[in-house]
């Protein structure tokens, strides 16, 4: 069994660093909860990489955001890979009843993951092999996920 490792993060750069991390030791699922992902690397070549080799191994990548418009409407990749993998992936928004929770976070598999303590807080944690508390943020995050909506249209139309 490998040993619990936990590296304390003091930056926005950091923190999408771990992000990257944390995204490339998902073998099954990864959840991924922010305000808006905005300024994190998303539409970025390496992460957009990532997340496709993920995808294309079969697995599941669920997105949840306060709010879905820089998703949208700034990083094309990530919709490149939601037009692609939409059996697999899904973005939502949030309830307007959890407009209160401000503690973003990525789990991978129920062992791995990265957050920070508050959405203004550029501070946070990677946690690799912690599954007791990659558990409680998974749970934290489907029922955040049971209760949110998708308002993303996956097709382009026009005439």
């Amino acid at each position: 069994m490998t040993a619990l490792q936990h590296t304390h993060l003091e930056g926005i750069a950091e923190y999408a660093d771990a992000l990257d991390t944390v995204c490339r030791q998902a073998k099954h699922d990864l959840y991924l909860f922010e305000k808006n992902f905005d300024g994190l690397g998303f539409n970025s070549e390496a992460r957009y990489e990532t997340l496709r080799q993920f995808l294309l191994g079969g697995n599941s990548l669920h997105i949840l955001a306060h709010d879905t418009h820089y998703l949208t409407t700034l990083c094309p990749r990530v919709m490149m890979l939601l037009r692609q993998f939409d059996q697999r992936m899904a973005i939502r928004q949030t309830a307007k009843h959890q407009l209160h929770i401000t503690t973003p976070f990525c789990v991978a598999d129920n062992t791995h993951y990265v957050r920070r303590f508050h959405f203004d807080d550029p501070r946070g944690l990677l946690a690799l092999n912690d599954p007791e508390n990659a558990c409680t943020l998974a749970s934290q995050f489907m029922e955040m996920w049971r209760s949110s909506h998708s308002n993303i249209p996956i097709s382009t139309l026009g005439l």
